[in-house]
């Protein structure tokens, strides 16, 4: 089981099988994956989420890997994102998606705090490692927010064959805890 985490606008708790729908519905959305890894299938297969949530998010759920939802307050049924964190760097310890519908409202920056802080002062996390694609602009902006360090750019493939580097960051505990308040 993952804490459940509650901000001013949002509800973050662990993925579940029966998010599949709604995290279909708002990720297999091209301007929503573009700039993930070329991992990800595209076009998005019909019971891609399902699959995922099933075969590779749950049985590692809590263990290495940790993966929550992300909700509005009043609307619990309907995912809108989802943040991941993976002990083991591949490169980054942590992704995030959210639906295009949200974008610029803050929500994702509301979500991180939590889940950062999480890492830092329950996990034991010394250290995050972040990527994003080079040009990817939003994603970028939540890195330099939070405080993380820009360390190199490399070569990397997406979704969106466009893009192929992709930017590290590196957020230590001591940064972040001394950027956010406790709480």
């Amino acid at each position: 089981m993952l804490p459940i985490f509650q901000t001013n606008r949002l509800y973050l708790r662990g993925v579940q099988l029966e998010d599949a729908e709604s995290y279909q519905k708002n990720f297999a959305d091209y301007e929503v994956i573009r700039h993930l890894s070329h991992h990800v299938p595209w076009p998005y297969p019909e019971h891609g989420a399902y699959d995922y949530i099933k075969h590779m998010l749950l049985p590692d759920q809590g263990k290495d890997h940790w993966t929550w939802a992300i909700f509005i307050k009043d609307n619990q049924d309907e995912v809108i994102g989802a943040v991941e964190l993976w002990r083991k760097g591949i490169p980054e310890n942590r992704g995030f998606w959210l639906a295009k519908k949200h974008w610029g409202k803050g929500f994702m920056t509301e979500a991180l705090e939590p889940i950062t802080s999480y890492a830092f002062n329950e996990l034991g996390f010394e250290k995050l490692i972040f990527s994003n694609a080079v040009g990817n602009l939003r994603s970028r902006r939540l890195k330099e927010k939070s405080g993380a360090r820009f360390i190199e750019t490399r070569p990397a493939k997406f979704v969106d064959p466009n893009f192929t580097e992709h930017e590290i960051w590196e957020l230590d505990k001591h940064n972040w805890c001394s950027l956010v308040p406790k709480s």
